[in-house]
């Protein structure tokens, strides 16, 4: 009988998945490496220490509920001899695709030949309009999903592992010339890899999400919540971050030297309203 791992993009999904008909263990990728310091060897003491301290300083994430949450789940994929199918299952975004990225230079370290990857990642369907994600379907269409699932070669984890680490030195232009789409399994990552690309400074020094923020507070959303509210809204639409909310409101948090506060009111100073001239 086979034995499947089924490492799966978050808590949600999880949900989702124990509800379905679906066989085999799970594990559940809780990082979101597309935030905060990273370094090219996923999975080095290096590695866990630098996101232990980003965890703990920028988000209030102590060293032990990180490696409860986080860390011991994630460090089983070291050991996945005692399967014959490994299944990944994440979404088109920038979130997904960069943890993708890490989690496939993990397994590259600990490949098996005997073992077949594949990779479950959802975005474009017939029929719809907008990209899906895993939340978007019930547990009766995972079935479906896992058909689907396009075999991963270590070739393909080769690639991934040259994208990680092209990610982790962030250099703009090596990121922009780069041919993302030769490896045609990652068929979301180039659109994943354009979304980043919006994350480095623009003109006036700020990136794409620090201008929605301040056009936001000009056009009169007068508080935090009201702003990330819209900021999710428009991700939603317009772009392809993925983000939760927590990621927005360290966003907005970082930007307080261009607004203040008043009886929880938000309003532009004066270098705030400077900037959108810029």
């Amino acid at each position: 009988m086979t034995k499947t791992l089924h490492i799966l993009n978050g808590d949600s999904t999880a949900q989702i998945f124990s509800k379905s008909s679906l066989q085999g263990d799970i594990i559940v990728w809780r990082e979101m490496l597309c935030e905060g310091p990273v370094c090219k060897t996923v999975g080095s003491d290096d590695f866990w220490t630098t996101r232990y301290k980003f965890f703990e300083n920028e988000i209030g994430v102590n060293k032990l509920e990180y490696y409860d949450t986080t860390i011991k789940e994630i460090v089983k994929i070291q050991d996945v001899s005692n399967y014959d199918d490994v299944v990944l299952w994440f979404e088109y975004d920038l979130f997904c695709q960069i943890n993708l990225l890490a989690l496939c230079t993990y397994l590259l370290k600990y490949y098996k030949k005997n073992i077949k990857y594949s990779l479950v990642c959802t975005g474009k369907e017939d029929g719809k309009q907008e990209l899906q994600t895993l939340s978007n379907y019930s547990p009766n269409d995972y079935k479906s999903l896992l058909k689907n699932k396009v075999t991963i070669t270590r070739n393909n984890l080769l690639f991934a592992e040259e994208c990680w680490n092209l990610y982790v030195e962030n250099d703009r232009e090596n990121l922009t010339i780069f041919n993302f789409d030769h490896c045609k399994k990652f068929k979301y990552l180039k659109l994943a890899i354009h979304q980043h690309l919006q994350r480095f400074p623009g003109k006036n020094g700020l990136n794409q999400i620090e201008n929605k923020i301040l056009n936001l507070i000009h056009s009169g959303n007068t508080n935090k919540n009201s702003i990330v509210k819209e900021l999710l809204l428009w991700q939603q639409k317009e772009t392809f971050y993925g983000f939760g909310d927590l990621q927005y409101y360290m966003a907005l948090n970082k930007l307080d030297e261009y607004y203040i506060i008043e009886n929880d009111v938000i309003t532009l100073n004066t270098k705030g309203n400077e900037m959108l001239k810029l």
